[in-house]
């Protein structure tokens, strides 16, 4: 059985864990941007971590259930509704035929995920139906489109329900100040120790220029010693340096390899939190060690995976 969408809002995107093993074909990883709140909501329905979900950004969903099944609702809270009732993030719901979920505006954070119990169903390319629009790969129908007003998300319905929630600590303040850890990259050296730490002591506001590639920052200019560099592999969560020395945050979708200095980059947990941050709001950095980069993804997924 499915949900009917009425409305597809502003975007929402069809999203695994990403297309891995294939960055040397030119072909980015695609996959949730909250990593932290993809793989909660898949926990909270007891799915496999991979379990495919929607990817909501600013909201203004609208899905109609033609069977029961089980649900589970993370990340941003976009003032949610389930038959016209506010319902919050990080729970799980029961869902009945002739049900409606719909998502307004952001109050709190930029990206919602929902999760069905065992996933859609959806054909996967190269491994994965994560959706990459400018590759035209993954999604509903495998060819890179969001979701669309008369699509059918299809499911195998279960009348299968369990309330759970995620513990309270486990949920972020997408609104909190967010100072975010940054491990020296490849150029970092062609960085005077003035540039370096007009990095990290100062303010980077969030553009209205973000997107599932990048997050360009607006703050005080950091400049490289180079002009630029012969491409190469770019991280998710590099941050390059451009010659106007804004620095651009780049994301899931972002280009396999890239010309521009990185002064460093985020951690994937850290460049999810900063993915929930709408513009406007202020991020600083503070350095990190590569050791206390593992350590956290650890310790993430010892509670994640056990």
């Amino acid at each position: 059985m499915s949900f009917d969408v009425l409305n597809p809002g502003m975007l929402t995107l069809l999203e695994d864990s990403g297309r891995v093993g294939f960055q040397h074909l030119g072909i980015t990883t695609g996959g949730p941007m909250d990593e932290h709140a993809f793989y909660w909501a898949n926990r909270l329905l007891g799915n496999a971590p991979d379990t495919n979900m929607l990817e909501i950004t600013f909201g203004q969903l609208q899905l109609k259930a033609n069977a029961t099944t089980s649900i589970a609702l993370t990340g941003a809270d976009l003032s949610a509704t389930l038959n016209d009732k506010p319902i919050s993030p990080w729970l799980t719901y029961a869902i009945q035929p002739n049900d409606v979920i719909a998502l307004g505006m952001p109050k709190q954070g930029l990206r919602a995920y929902l999760a069905v119990k065992g996933g859609f169903n959806a054909p996967e390319k190269l491994g994965s139906c994560s959706t990459v629009k400018r590759e035209k790969l993954g999604g509903l129908k495998g060819n890179g489109e969001p979701i669309k007003q008369g699509d059918v998300l299809s499911f195998a319905p279960t009348t299968q329900h369990s309330e759970q929630r995620t513990p309270r600590w486990a949920i972020p303040d997408y609104d909190a100040p967010l100072e975010l850890g940054v491990m020296p990259a490849y150029q970092h050296g062609s960085f005077t120790h003035d540039a370096q730490m007009t990095f990290f002591t100062s303010p980077y506001e969030v553009s209205q220029n973000i997107d599932r590639m990048g997050y360009r920052l607006s703050g005080a200019e950091v400049k490289s010693s180079l002009d630029g560099i012969i491409s190469e592999g770019i991280a998710f969560g590099a941050i390059q340096i451009p010659n106007d020395g804004q620095p651009i945050v780049l994301m899931k979708d972002r280009q396999t390899i890239g010309g521009y200095p990185k002064i460093g980059c985020l951690s994937s947990l850290g460049a999810g939190q900063l993915s929930q941050r709408r513009p406007g709001q202020i991020v600083t950095f503070k350095p990190m060690d590569v050791a206390d980069a593992e350590v956290e993804r650890r310790l993430f997924n010892r509670v994640m995976f056990g």
